[in-house]
């Protein structure tokens, strides 16, 4: 079987080393750049080999987000920002021009390459369904009873990482490191305001996600949940 190769645009060489290394021990494939005009170079050279593209937002020559400009010129190849912009409005950026998903820094290794696999399964792999919940991992896109559920990128992966475990309880704390990483200065109440925002979208009819008192949530759907 041929290895799914990856192109990764990383100027911190520290970094693009470390990916590179742990895609690789993983068996994939690892094309690196360090600046933008030199992705681009790369992209168009190979572009037909490249399975998905991790791209820092923040290079030198060519920024991210116009290395991302280009590449959507041409091709629909799966795209993961990585930035240390965490504002909500530069992601919602990073989403517009074509980005399938944007990572803050730092990040778990190991999340980057879950991403990875989610976006490279075969389409008929990539969809989950719980009850009236479906998700579609590639496209980051939740749909109640076949109707698209419109979510912000943290309520995706808010409602994701609990539908992935479900029946497990998770503390707000484990939420937040996941979804926000370790180095999130903000309080649990954030996970809160989420849940709160997707128990609203859902409606009390699809109760899926349920509550532990003190402590955090859980995803479960049971026989008397529409």
């Amino acid at each position: 079987m041929n290895r799914r190769t990856v192109l990764v645009v990383e100027d911190d060489e520290r970094l693009r080393l470390t990916i590179e290394d742990y895609l690789t021990m993983n068996d994939y494939k690892v094309i690196t750049s360090e600046a933008g005009t030199d992705a681009v170079r790369i992209f168009e050279t190979v572009k037909d080999e490249i399975s998905i593209v991790v791209l820092d937002g923040m290079l030198p020559e060519m920024d991210g987000y116009d290395v991302l400009k280009h590449i959507r010129k041409s091709s629909d190849v799966p795209v993961i920002m990585l930035s240390a912009r965490e504002s909500e409005e530069d992601q919602l950026t990073g989403y517009a021009l074509g980005a399938n998903n944007y990572m803050t820094k730092p990040f778990l290794l190991s999340v980057l390459k879950a991403q990875i696999d989610a976006f490279l399964r075969k389409p008929e792999d990539r969809n989950l369904q719980k009850g009236a919940l479906r998700v579609d991992t590639g496209a980051r896109r939740f749909y109640l009873n076949d109707t698209e559920m419109e979510t912000t990128p943290k309520e995706y992966d808010v409602l994701l990482y609990l539908m992935i475990n479900e029946q497990i309880v998770l503390d707000r704390n484990t939420i937040l490191d996941h979804v926000w990483g370790q180095d999130y200065s903000g309080t649990d109440r954030t996970v809160d305001s989420i849940i709160k925002q997707l128990r609203k979208k859902m409606t009390p009819d699809y109760p899926y996600i349920k509550s532990v008192y003190g402590v955090g949530y859980y995803f479960e759907v049971t026989e008397n949940d529409s």
